[in-house]
């Protein structure tokens, strides 16, 4: 059978449309016919609407590749080409559109300051990293950002001259400041600190010491290794006297994908706006799709086992509505796993939420991810961290089929959806080493971090010596395109709340504390279909 297979697909493809096949898309290829169970007598036919579909696409070519022959399938699927009417989206398989991305299987996809776009490396990221990747990484975070603030329409001077374009702002670098005391200035760069210990800004041509006893910081929060806007006055000591601080503008994620469609961030194919917005028609259809988000699943501590046997009753039973993913951040152990019997102690943990999970069969159709959290093994202060090791979740690995430990951060692909999971302490690393932020009453500290993380563009605004990253895998710790969604899994107080179209939520601890505002179990829905999460 496989040989008759194989014969139709090679008629079809090489001998009929003149396609070349690797061996990789062959196998693809018949992957698909076997899966979904095609008679023999309607392969040909099938056959010949994918060729086809493969023909039309932007970056088909005589050699087959395989993301290319992927969208190829994806758009049969949705029933999107040109020649056929709009499929039922409610018909349409979701399991086939979803995949989780791990931070290690992300493309080294990188910013050239030059061209203003983006390429992918062609040599494998190393966890080492050369030297001069050290200070590669935030050169790109820097060129991002300043890209878009020159496309902001506050930076963008109108094409005829007048009266207006002496309104736009401007910026300029720390080399043009020499010789111009008592001007004042606009300026985008780093916050850092000299080798004498003064906070200064950096940007991609110097630097100069700030003055910070005027400043009038923004909305946001302030640390060191953030990429600010100041503006102030250079003085004959050669310092600048701020006069206001502020994060740079953010960019919506519609005007991103639209630049930059042909990118592939993720590693499952480019995917451009009009495309992505074919999906949408079949996210909007599929309203019981839901993924379920608990964080801090201490698996040593009495009450958690209970509390998940209660949990996954009510949505075993809710046949129609039943999640297709649970995602459990960690850190996995209350007591941590180093010390005395530590590593026996973790282990047993998995083994009985292994044997809880055995105990819901019409469950095991959903997706268990588990992302580590600070102190799982093993523990590690750089990002992104590797999943926990499979020798301690050997026997739920065996037993659950679609039990998948992953990097943290990582990200979930839902049709054109991204949602970016993030396991870290990150508002308590932000207010410790603050070196500015708004001093008025009633300030909502939760929106001045989201704010930061998605004006930053990246996870961790911090410098390396608070928070250490792996040089050659700082790409996978970038927010930019803007997510759809940002499941930022903190030990701070639960929050959800929506920034420039992300929504962004923090599950809180699973084994909560029953105080005000609070449950004695928490945990968060996030429903692509509407694009927001929900507390339970």
């Amino acid at each position: 059978m496989v040989n008759l297979m194989r014969a139709a697909i090679v008629k079809v493809f090489s001998t009929k449309h003149s396609l070349t096949l690797p061996s990789a898309a062959l196998q693809y290829i018949e992957q698909v016919l076997l899966d979904n169970e095609i008679p023999q007598d309607e392969w040909v036919v099938g056959l010949e609407f994918w060729a086809r579909e493969y023909l039309k696409g932007e970056d088909s070519s005589s050699l087959v590749s395989l993301p290319a022959l992927k969208k190829a399938y994806e758009s049969l699927q949705l029933g999107t080409t040109d020649d056929t009417d709009q499929a039922d989206p409610s018909e349409i398989n979701v399991e086939s559109h979803f995949s989780v991305i791990g931070s290690f299987d992300m493309p080294p996809v990188h910013f050239d300051s030059v061209r203003g776009g983006f390429t992918t490396g062609k040599g494998k990221a190393s966890i080492a990293g050369q030297a001069s990747s050290r200070s590669a990484f935030l050169r790109e975070r820097w060129g991002i950002i300043k890209e878009i603030i020159l496309r902001n329409e506050n930076f963008t001077p109108p094409a005829i001259g007048g009266h207006d374009r002496s309104n736009y702002l401007k910026l300029t670098s720390t080399r043009n400041l020499l010789g111009r005391a008592g001007q004042l200035f606009l300026l985008f760069g780093m916050l850092s600190r000299d080798p004498e210990g003064r906070l200064c800004l950096e940007d991609g041509e110097g630097r100069v010491v700030l003055d910070m006893e005027d400043a009038v910081p923004g909305e946001g929060l302030f640390t060191e290794g953030c990429m600010v806007l100041i503006e102030g006055e250079y003085t004959i000591d050669e310092t600048i006297r701020v006069l206001a601080m502020g994060h740079p503008p953010s960019e919506k994620r519609d005007i991103a994908r639209g630049l930059h469609g042909h990118v592939d961030f993720l590693g499952g194919g480019a995917m451009s706006l009009k495309e992505e917005q074919k999906y949408i028609p079949s996210i909007l259809a599929n309203t019981q799709v839901s993924f379920v988000v608990l964080s801090d699943v201490w698996l040593d501590h009495p009450r958690t086992i209970p509390a998940l046997r209660r949990m996954l009753e009510g949505y075993a039973e809710a046949v129609e509505y039943r999640p297709m993913a649970f995602v459990f951040c960690g850190n996995f152990s209350l007591k941590g796993w180093e010390g005395d019997g530590g590593l026996k102690r973790y282990t047993n943990g998995f083994n009985a939420l292994t044997d809880l999970l055995m105990e819901f069969p019409l469950l095991h159709s959903s997706n268990f991810i588990f992302v580590p959290g600070p102190l799982d093994p093993w523990s590690s202060t750089t990002l992104p961290r590797p999943a926990i090791p499979s020798v301690f979740a050997s026997r739920l690995i065996q037993r659950i089929p679609k039990a998948r430990f992953v990097s943290n951060p990582c990200r979930l692909r839902y049709f054109g959806m991204e949602l970016v999971i993030c396991r870290e302490d990150l508002m308590g690393k932000m207010v410790r080493n603050l070196v500015g932020v708004k001093k008025e009453e009633g300030v909502d500290m939760k929106r001045y971090l989201v704010q930061t993380i998605l004006d930053q563009t990246h996870l961790s605004p911090l410098p390396i010596n608070i928070r250490p990253t792996l040089w050659e895998y700082d790409h996978a710790l970038r927010l930019y395109p803007m997510p759809s969604a940002l499941i930022l899994a903190d030990k701070y107080e639960r929050y959800e709340l929506t920034y420039e179209g992300c929504h962004v939520f923090n599950p809180g601890r699973f084994v909560g504390s029953g105080g005000e505002g609070g449950g004695e179990f928490e945990w968060s829905m996030y429903y692509p279909a509407t694009g927001r999460s929900e507390r339970r």
